[in-house]
């Protein structure tokens, strides 16, 4: 079994999607991995040999910010946003919508499940 970045690696995938299941690397950048590895981008993560595993871990660690770094670094950012009071820091604190998405309909995953307010009763004459 791989593990990198304190994360195990599902054996079955190819080694540009296994990669992609570390926190900080996509698509594109799994492929510039392996390339700098040397290592096949369609060979299975479980058929990868030791060597080939340290030199991706190797290259992970000096160029790239992955994991727990990356995560803090995402969170101190946003904390920065909230603390100069910036328009996106207002809105990170708001739990709304940041870049400028529309919030009449839609945004439901930033404002959470509806809450339903009740129509005025008319007046009866």
């Amino acid at each position: 079994m791989a593990r990198i970045a304190g994360i195990d690696l599902p054996k079955q995938k190819r080694g540009a999607i296994g990669l992609t299941y570390i926190y900080g690397i996509g698509r594109s950048r799994a492929l510039e991995i392996l390339q700098a590895a040397g290592v096949n981008p369609d060979t299975k993560v479980e058929e990868w040999s030791d060597d080939e595993q340290a030199r991706i871990r190797q290259w992970i660690n000096e160029h790239v910010k992955v994991e727990g770094a990356l995560r803090s670094e995402v969170q101190l950012s946003i904390k920065r946003l909230v603390d100069i009071s910036s328009w996106r820091g207002q809105r990170h604190r708001s739990g709304l919508p940041v870049r400028g998405q529309r919030t009449r309909t839609n945004s439901r995953t930033r404002k959470g499940k509806r809450k339903t307010v009740a129509n005025k009763k008319k007046a009866t004459k």
